[in-house]
């Protein structure tokens, strides 16, 4: 039997289905005052929902109410959305883009079907590394790139759990364009893998070489869920972090399904991260209901297994449960925000970083564009030992790099309520949303 012939006829199916059934987007500013509700109704498969969350999400958009329904072959999500200042979409470019993405992000039948690694496009190419995190080692990655003739154009660097996640994207010094030397690029991974590998990380250091693409962001994910970043041995530090999440899993035997409950400390992305992990862990969301407009978020989801099982066993629960907790820690922002916009030049990253590591100063998370001539990074730094950063280190770094160019930003409030003055009580919240959700399912029984 041919299964790659198999898999192309499935391909071909769904592509199919799409087309007999075009997805439908709806722009609608009038029903809610607070927002802007953008709904999305399609053909399912497995990842619609991730895709959907995926574009609104780089779009910078925040969504502050969900509800998801995919029973059967079709979807529906309708989705309370605001931008960066809370406010309603009405610029008609800002809503077109949504549209155009949203249509075109549904046609797309292979977009979750992408291969990772060092990866070449038409203008960069682009490198993964995982190892274990130490002062200093980010300054040590963009010094070999440097001494390598690598322009560095971008990347996204994470840490979790005393491990660093990156992916880097490059080009070449000279000519501006992606490195396709296969020798080059071989050399690159193995210098690049020593400095991961350092004295105490031997094993489980990696670079990865591949010819798909995939989001940076689920990339990271991925990465670090491959890497079991979630499967560790607690510290008492960790203890007052966890506290600050709860995830609840338990099963609806009823009707099949398995519910999870979602509550922590509302932040940007926190569902895309959510349903990343979901989807990668190949469960399927059949209803949601997501509430973010306090300080504090509330996602409540209603999943299977791709084969259509629910949660099988405890060891299973517990690791959901792990790996949920995981992927909303993973976007660390702890320590001070350093924002770093100055004109782009050759090894500016490799020498901003080397005064970083000079200073004692650790990188917890970071986040590298190019703006046309203009390098716009954001650095969050700590010290060394994984505590806050005195106002002396962080302005020695500023003057030996210069006042202007490296500022210290806060981060943005938790947002409040409006009709509690920010208190947000989830108490009722769990009841009353799940006991709706509940009934209109069939899967509990009305008391009146």
């Amino acid at each position: 039997m041919d299964y790659g012939s198999l898999s192309d006829i499935d391909d071909e199916y769904e592509k199919l289905v799409i087309q007999l059934n075009p997805p439908r987007v709806l722009v609608d500013n009038t029903t809610s005052k607070k927002a802007t509700l953008v709904q999305v109704d399609s053909a399912n498969r497995h990842g619609s929902l991730l895709e959907v969350v995926q574009v609104l999400t780089d779009l910078n958009l925040t969504i502050n109410r969900a509800y998801i329904s995919s029973d059967g072959e079709w979807f529906m999500d309708v989705f309370h959305v605001v931008d960066q200042c809370g406010n309603k979409i009405y610029d008609s470019e800002v809503i077109d883009r949504i549209q155009q993405s949203l249509a075109a992000r549904a046609f797309s039948s292979h977009s979750l079907k992408r291969s990772v690694g060092i990866q070449a496009s038409s203008e960069h190419t682009s490198i993964e590394l995982i190892g274990q995190d130490r002062l200093g080692l980010l300054s040590e990655i963009f010094a070999v790139l440097a001494d390598l003739k690598c322009n560095i154009v971008a990347a996204e660097v994470w840490t979790h759990n005393s491990r660093m996640a990156s992916v880097v994207y490059i080009t070449d010094e000279v000519t501006g364009g992606p490195i396709d030397d296969s020798d080059r690029l071989a050399k690159v991974k193995r210098l690049l893998r020593y400095v991961l590998r350092g004295d105490k990380d031997k094993r489980s250091a990696k670079t990865a070489i591949s010819v798909g693409a995939t989001h940076t962001q689920r990339r990271l994910h991925q990465m670090l869920y491959a890497d079991r970043d979630y499967d560790r041995v607690e510290t008492d530090d960790e203890d007052g972090e966890r506290s600050k999440i709860v995830v609840a899993v338990e099963n609806c035997t009823e009707k099949g399904y398995s519910m999870v409950n979602v509550r922590c400390i509302d932040r940007p992305k926190l569902l895309f991260d959510t349903v990343c992990t979901l989807t990668d862990m190949q469960y399927v969301v059949f209803h949601a209901t997501v509430i973010a407009e306090g300080s504090e978020a509330y996602q409540e989801y209603y999943i299977r297994h791709v084969d259509g099982s629910p949660i099988s066993s405890e060891g299973e629960r517990q690791r959901l449960i792990l790996c949920l907790e995981a992927a909303i820690r993973r976007r660390n922002t702890e320590g001070v925000r350093l924002e770093l916009c100055c004109e782009d030049r050759i090894g500016l990253l490799s020498d901003v970083t080397r005064i970083f590591r000079e200073n004692g100063l650790s990188v917890s998370r970071a986040e590298v564009t190019t703006r046309g001539s203009q390098a716009v990074n954001v650095f969050y730094v700590m010290d060394s030992s994984g505590n806050p950063v005195n106002s002396r280190m962080i302005e020695a770094v500023r003057n030996e790099i210069g006042e202007t160019i490296l500022q210290v930003k806060d981060e943005m409030q938790p947002k409040a309520s409006a009709e509690d003055g920010g208190k947000f009580s989830f108490g009722s919240l769990f009841r009353s949303r799940s006991e709706k959700l509940l009934l209109n399912l069939g899967l509990m029984r009305s008391s009146s």
